[in-house]
């Protein structure tokens, strides 16, 4: 039997090495998808295209306004004269976000009542609005604070130092301290690039595996194969080794430069990374093969590959967190292997656990990698007979 594996296997190396662009498929697609999903894939909101109108023109108003231009987040883009040209701007897509402070706003503040500073926000984009308006909480919420501690200040004296008191007894006070776990600078690209190495292989070894039997049927080998000793499931097997050793490969590449072109470090096992992965591996590259069989041309195999990645993705909380999705859906999720996979990368990347932890993981992946190379060496017999 592994006689007869190793010739297959020989004859998909060699057609492999033939075909360039294979190779760069193979080799140069995924850095080139790593660098650029690395970088591009992030939910951090920075530069904000922001306008501002300030019709006030005092010294706190321009407070206000480095408060937002010194936080990092905030680009201001425009200085607006009037109404007219206040409204033009949003609607141009020339800034995101105006600040419009109207005039008494330093008065107000002077006399002890509540100034109002008017916030325009182009909601076309919901989260990313709802970032900026979390942003602009922060810094007025700071801001304001420090409006209260300045005037307890001047009427207790110079040399108060402002705490809680009544009476002159000093009251107790929460101080909150928080501490984030795994990805303390909260970096949203420590949490996407592990899921991008996810995204590769899924994207790589489904759209090889998928060509695998379809070309042998469009080039008019696949008769041939037929007629050797060679069982089905012996071919089928030949045909995923080598883009089972090409995944691995890949695995070894895109983790190296995660950990030393991202600077992300791999806080669990190696080891435990490589088995999960072969375990994924097992669920894509059946897939591959399931959509191999029932494709008859290499094009409608492209065409399935697609249909069947773009759910996948969308699907499996890479984008948007599967508890947010409608009940039916998130039940769909759990036929998903890259569900699965996200958990157990981000986990051994960031959290550095290991089989205590990802065992209600791995085991349905597993199951789901078997159940589809079964169904895929089943549907590729009965086409033969």
């Amino acid at each position: 039997m592994w006689e007869r594996i190793k010739h297959i296997l020989k004859k998909e190396f060699i057609q492999i090495r033939r075909d360039k662009r294979m190779v760069f498929v193979i080799f140069v697609a995924p850095l080139i998808q790593l660098l650029v999903l690395g970088y591009v894939v992030t939910t951090d909101v920075n530069h904000i295209p922001t306008a501002i109108f300030d019709q006030d023109l005092s010294q706190k108003s321009r407070e206000i306004i480095s408060l937002f231009k010194n936080s990092g987040y905030f680009d201001i883009v425009s200085w607006i004269e009037n109404e007219k040209e206040a409204k033009g701007v949003l609607d141009k897509g020339k800034a995101t976000f105006l600040i419009q402070i109207p005039s008494g706003f330093s008065k107000d503040l002077k006399k002890g009542e509540t100034a109002e500073i008017q916030i325009i926000l182009d909601g076309t984009n919901s989260n990313t609005a709802g970032v900026i308006l979390n942003y602009t909480n922060q810094i007025f919420s700071s801001y304001s604070q420090k409006m209260v501690e300045e005037r307890i200040s001047k009427v207790r004296g110079a040399f108060y130092t402002f705490q809680p008191q009544i009476m002159g007894v000093k009251l107790a006070s929460v101080d909150p301290e928080v501490r984030a776990w795994y990805n303390p600078e909260l970096k949203s690209r420590d949490f996407n690039v592990p899921a991008v190495i996810a995204l590769i292989l899924l994207v790589t070894t489904i759209m090889l595996t998928s060509m695998a039997v379809v070309r042998e049927k469009e080039i008019g080998t696949i008769e041939q194969l037929i007629v050797t000793p060679i069982r089905p499931a012996e071919l089928l097997v030949g045909k995923i080794i080598p883009f089972a050793l090409i995944g691995f490969f890949e695995v070894f590449l895109i983790t190296f430069f995660t950990i030393f072109w991202f600077k992300i470090p791999l806080k669990g096992n190696f080891l435990l990374l490589l088995f999960t992965t072969g375990l994924y591996l097992f669920t894509t590259l059946g897939i591959g093969l399931l959509i191999s069989t029932l494709s008859k041309t290499q094009q409608q195999a492209m065409m399935s590959t697609f249909f069947f990645i773009m759910p996948a993705i969308i699907l499996s909380g890479f984008m948007f967190p599967i508890s947010n999705m409608p009940k039916i859906i998130q039940y769909l999720t759990y036929l998903n292997p890259l569900r699965y996979f996200l958990v157990i990368i981000r986990g051994i990347f960031l959290k550095g656990v290991g089989l205590r932890i990802l065992w209600d993981q791995m085991i349905p992946l597993g199951i789901i990698g078997v159940a589809v190379l079964s169904l895929s060496i089943l549907r590729f017999r009965k086409r033969i007979e």
